[in-house]
């Protein structure tokens, strides 16, 4: 169905959205993405790649991994899977690792570190290279925020003995993932389709998702009668089943599920993601997604009680979001959220037990850290409401 904006209040995309902009080829300078750190695999999720990464490095039941504090829900189930035993690390206030932290919790038992490069800024993992080959651990590097970007001249995912990245951030995609690997072959990780209900599930839900911000409206004018036609089929599924769930013909990941389904292990991506994946430009999106950052963070300077994240947007990097950190959280989410502003925070709702004693550093920027879009699909006009409306909601 398609969503209609108010009056004066544009509709905006949380996250990137199919449109004509999308098969565009700007003539950017070209970017290195985890795709280019090594052997890959591409598969439905992040989750779905840490679940491999995990298996591959043969971790076993009783034995322990480290996440960070800072983290999404959706990490942890997989080392649960593993039979495994998630430990949880403190994190700087800018959400470094804390390597003392890490460094004391690398005790006999530890098989695997998982290490975030947050909101697309590449994190130094020098250092948390050479303690995990001191230590024997194992490093997987999640490059879930940071699909396109490089540091010290290595391309993200180089570092990690695996890395997980979720393409579905960075592309107008219903589902995607990769497992990357610059250090162990992945010939036995061997993927195949997940039928062709998947594979039409995630053409038309990506198609839709642009419909109902606006986008490709002669598309959607040509397909109006195959989706009236789908969504019957739909329904007489549902009615079959005596009201209950559809068939599940793709990961809940999709949905923003924190779920993990083991079932999707061996499932590929769909092959409208990966042509989506060929077809895209990292220059170009790494470009816009720069200058989209730059823009909020020009609405924002110098006013008090907000500042970003980071005090600069390093070269190499291609951000995910714009972190805003806020002195008062609560009341600026609810302006921003009043005014029609679409914005997440990460790493809430924590794992079960997770809080400020864990690390106070963590369930500050948890609480603290507004994130706001920043993706290669908003339009001028989008950009333009949304910096004004930032700065106003800052300034109310």
């Amino acid at each position: 169905m398609l969503a209609h904006p108010t009056p004066g209040r544009p509709l905006i995309p949380l996250a990137p959205i199919l449109s004509a902009s999308s098969f565009r080829r700007a003539h950017n300078a070209p970017v290195r993405t985890v795709l280019d750190a090594g052997e890959v695999r591409l598969v439905t999720s992040g989750r779905v790649a840490i679940a491999l990464a995990l298996r591959e490095l043969g971790v076993q039941a009783g034995e322990r991994v480290l996440v960070p504090a800072y983290h999404s829900a959706s990490m942890v189930p997989p080392v649960l899977w593993r039979g495994a035993e998630p430990v949880f690390y403190r994190v700087c206030a800018d959400a470094a690792v804390d390597l003392e932290d890490l460094a004391e919790k690398m005790t006999p038992g530890v098989r695997a570190v998982m290490v975030t490069h947050y909101f697309g800024f590449p994190q130094d993992l020098a250092p948390v290279r050479a303690l995990c080959d001191a230590r024997g651990v194992a490093l997987i590097e999640d490059c879930a925020h940071c699909f396109i970007g490089e540091r010290d001249g290595r391309p993200v995912g180089a570092w990690g003995d695996y890395a997980i990245a979720s393409s579905m951030k960075f592309l107008p995609i219903y589902e995607g993932g990769a497992l990357v690997s610059a250090r162990h072959s992945l010939n036995k990780v061997v993927l195949r389709s997940a039928g062709a209900g998947f594979e039409l599930k995630v053409a038309l839900n990506s198609l839709e998702r642009g419909f109902a911000y606006g986008r490709l409206p002669a598309v959607r004018a040509a397909l109006r009668l195959p989706l009236r036609a789908k969504s019957a089929v739909w329904g007489l599924l549902k009615k079959r089943r005596g009201g209950g769930a559809a068939p599940m013909l793709a990961p809940d990941s999709s949905d923003s599920s924190f779920n993990f389904d083991p079932n999707w292990l061996d499932k590929r991506s769909s092959l409208f993601a990966r042509a989506m994946l060929k077809l895209a430009a990292p220059g170009r999106i790494a470009a816009l997604r720069r200058r989209h950052y730059a823009r909020l963070e020009a609405a924002v300077r110098d006013l008090p009680g907000v500042r970003p994240l980071h005090p600069r947007l390093p070269d190499g990097a291609c951000p995910w979001v714009f972190p805003l950190l806020a002195d008062d959280p609560d009341a600026l989410f609810a302006r921003l959220k009043t005014r029609g502003v679409p914005l997440t925070r990460f790493g809430t709702p924590p794992w079960p037990g997770v809080d400020a004693s864990t690390c106070a550093n963590s369930a500050r920027l948890a609480t603290h850290v507004l994130a706001l879009p920043c993706h290669q699909e908003l339009t001028e006009v989008e950009m333009s409401w949304l910096a004004a409306s930032l700065r106003e909601a800052v300034t109310a």
